[in-house]
């Protein structure tokens, strides 16, 4: 099967949605699939007016064009799109939505319109903007169209369902390869005592970065002395002076580190010498960087209600809480619970999450296979 996948960005910027479209890309063709990415996100040096390259066996279209900031926006792109998409011989398009993505937007009218059987995803979660997509219309007539819609969780896809008026919406996850995460073993308590904490994330925020500092000032508060408790924040943003403004002000930064932008090794070997993952988000439509650390064995500490109950369910893989309180109070509960962050440990490092990469590119055929493809 040849596959147009359409984002408005990609690589060379860094986040979710940029890294998932280039792993699901790279699995496709490791699954002996094509694999095309049109993307409005200029090359890492400067490439663009629909400059093509290949990246990890990638071919990758550049359709940016200058704009302050390298915003990935083009309208002059539909046109030209729609030709390559016409003569590349592709089966299927795949469509991946952000929270406002107008190049992806159009490159779902333009798939449907050259007649590609066509999938759309959505990677975010529609919170108050959700009555301004009903009133667009957008996902209704795609569904109209015959297009597959799905979303990265149940709880993204139930929202989505509401704009595409009752359309038949499904999960689609983002994946991970559990073997290349998952620690040789489960890990143990420190011999010193001290309770280790990971969190990874943009410091933006939508993504609540400042929660983390409330959450850990409450939880250091409410445990017993005796225990130590540290935090590595991993992750970069313009939120991050303002954290360390924080962190100065209530006498943290000995015990909580900013650590910045680091490779998925070095996040990894991170959480494997850790005992707990804290996730802050309240609008979390997946939650991959807690998919990562439940796989590399932590027990993962997030608020209820978001993407992350499709892979942790509470007592089991982590424990889930309604507000930053609770998660405060869940911290403190695994920190002075010794058996029961082993027990999570275990279960987290030796039963691998359902979004193993094989299970979702199977799934994202199946996709393809619903809209049309053959």
């Amino acid at each position: 099967m040849k596959v147009a996948i359409l984002s408005d960005c990609y690589l060379p910027r860094l986040g979710g949605i940029e890294v998932q479209v280039h792993d699901l890309a790279t699995r496709l063709v490791t699954a002996g699939h094509a694999a095309e990415v049109f993307t409005a996100t200029a090359g890492p040096a400067g490439e663009r007016g629909g400059h093509v390259e290949v990246i990890d066996g990638v071919r990758v279209h550049r359709m940016a064009i200058p704009l302050p900031g390298g915003v990935p926006v083009n309208p002059l792109a539909p046109p030209e799109v729609a030709r390559r998409l016409r003569e590349g011989g592709f089966d299927v398009a795949h469509v991946q939505m952000g929270v406002v993505s107008p190049f992806a937007t159009d490159m779902a009218r333009v798939a449907l319109s050259v007649g590609l059987p066509t999938a759309v995803t959505w990677h975010c979660v529609l919170g108050v903007s959700r009555p301004l997509f009903a009133a667009l219309g957008s996902a209704r007539r795609w569904a109209r169209s015959g297009a597959a819609l799905s979303a990265v969780s149940s709880m993204a896809a139930a929202r989505v369902a509401d704009i595409a008026g009752g359309a038949d919406v499904r999960v689609l996850g983002d994946g991970i390869d559990a073997a290349r995460w998952a620690p040789s073993v489960p890990r143990m308590p420190s011999a010193d005592g001290v309770v280790r904490v990971t969190s990874a994330l943009r410091l933006a925020r939508r993504k609540r970065p400042g929660a983390i500092v409330d959450v850990l000032d409450r939880a250091r508060r409410l445990l017993p002395a005796d225990v130590g408790l540290e935090a590595h924040v991993f992750g970069d943003g313009p939120q991050r002076p303002v954290l360390q403004s924080r962190l100065r002000a209530r006498g943290m930064s000995s015990w909580v580190h900013l650590r910045g932008r680091v490779s998925r090794e070095e996040l990894r070997e991170a959480h494997h010498g850790a005992d707990a993952y804290l996730s802050p988000a309240r609008l979390e439509a997946f939650g991959i960087a807690a998919l990562e650390a439940r796989t590399a064995g932590l027990p993962v500490v997030a608020r209820a209600g978001t993407g992350v109950e499709d892979f942790v369910t509470d007592g089991v893989g982590g424990l889930l809480a309604d507000d930053d309180e609770g998660l405060a109070r869940a911290l403190v509960r695994l920190a002075t619970d010794t058996d029961l962050r082993v027990a999570i440990a275990r279960h987290n490092a030796t039963v691998p999450p359902p979004q193993d990469w094989p299970a979702v590119v199977e799934a994202t055929l199946a996709e393809y296979r619903r809209a049309g493809a053959p």
